[in-house]
């Protein structure tokens, strides 16, 4: 896809130092305007070519789902995981009522031009994710339902489609497992029994109520069918939780899993003095980045809710949001941890914040991890 082609050379110069931070972002701004560019207008006569294409529960389905909904999905519609990387990048330098606007005006010209093509899958897609930003559920929903139509002769893209519907209907009920959520997992594993998005939701359901044996095999049935799998990481973080809930030790590939490779352990604890303040459910971000370096993706993100703290967590490549910035190509990182009131990436007023006094150095062995103490509250 011509995007995701041009995203990565983008990518690539501003790595190589050929683009300021400067030209990067305005060039992203450009490119993922042309993507709604690539939507025909109502009035335009041209064929259109078909595209190939509760709190603890809703924690953990940040976590291990929306990031990146399944591997097919990025291969069939891999633009829209760029459009993630790219919504991300854009949260942590705009006001919220600016981004918000911005997708809001997106999702409306863009709604309006499937409208009347709707034969476009990928725009589909694009729309339901953008829906998912907005926290606006049920028309995320709805997009992807009309995601699946639009690639009615491909069982498996269905599949997806419905699977992301689900997730959808999932937020939109704060975790409860209601009749409609049931349903569009049901129609996701008729036509495919291991469909990622209904296995996860389905093992997030189960660990929420406490049954993680059964969250085990779903989890452990999305490691077989899908082992590159974007958020493998994040699911075996998963899988090892459960086994620990349960008294036993993990297997150990999945222990091995999260100690290989280079990186960086912190350990991350709240002060005493805003232990009574912080919700349970609010949204904890760690942040790695080159020391003095504020622009551009940082090297690995985690998200993770404030009831896990204190936590204990390595962020390596697992957690990097772009193949050209990854925490394994430099030498020491920063880290952040920032528990944030909104739920959004960008740093606002009240959040509550703490980082690493020194750099770190980024090994693929460690002694002991390093402690991260969140420590301030942000005034402005």
């Amino acid at each position: 896809m011509a995007y995701r082609s041009r995203m990565k050379e983008l990518d690539n110069e501003y790595e190589a130092g050929i683009l300021d931070d400067e030209n990067y972002r305005q060039l992203k701004e450009e490119l993922a305007g042309s993507m709604l560019d690539d939507v025909p207008e109502q009035d335009q006569v041209r064929p259109v070519i078909s595209g190939r294409r509760s709190a603890m529960a809703v924690a953990l389905v940040s976590i291990l789902l929306i990031p990146a909904a399944t591997v097919y999905l990025y291969e069939r519609w891999g633009a829209m995981d760029r459009v993630e990387q790219f919504i991300t990048m854009q949260e942590m330098g705009t006001t919220e009522g600016s981004r918000q606007a911005q997708m809001t005006e997106l999702s409306g010209q863009l709604r309006e031009r499937l409208e009347a093509s709707p034969d476009n899958p990928d725009g589909w897609a694009m729309l339901g994710r953008t829906y998912m930003r907005l926290e606006r559920f049920d028309d995320a929903a709805w997009a992807f339902r009309q995601l699946a139509d639009s690639v009615n002769d491909d069982s498996r893209a269905r599949a997806v489609a419905y699977g992301l519907s689900a997730q959808a209907l999932f937020f939109g009920s704060q975790g409860a497992m209601t009749k409609e959520v049931t349903a569009a997992i049901e129609q996701a594993r008729e036509l495919n029994p291991d469909e990622v998005n209904a296995l996860g939701l389905l093992g997030i359901n189960a660990f929420s109520q406490q049954n993680y044996r059964e969250a085990i095999e779903y989890w452990e049935r999305i490691e077989t069918v899908a082992p590159d799998h974007p958020q493998i990481g994040s699911i075996r973080e998963g899988i090892r939780e459960a086994y620990t809930r349960l008294g036993e030790e993990p297997p150990a590939q999945v222990a091995a899993a999260e100690t290989s490779g280079a990186g960086v352990t912190v350990r991350v604890t709240l002060s005493e003095d805003f232990q009574n303040q912080v919700p349970a459910d609010t949204t904890l971000f760690l942040f790695a980045r080159q020391p003095n370096v504020q622009q551009g993706p940082p090297l690995a993100v985690a998200r993770l809710t404030a009831d896990q703290l204190p936590v204990e967590i390595r962020l390596d490549d697992r957690y990097a949001m772009s193949p050209q910035a990854t925490i394994s190509s430099v030498d020491e990182v920063v880290v952040t941890a920032r528990l944030s009131r909104s739920g959004n990436v960008a740093a606002q007023a009240g959040d509550w914040q703490g980082s690493t006094d020194v750099p770190v150095a980024v090994n693929e062995s460690q002694e002991a991890p390093v402690a991260v103490v969140i420590d301030q509250q942000l005034i402005d």
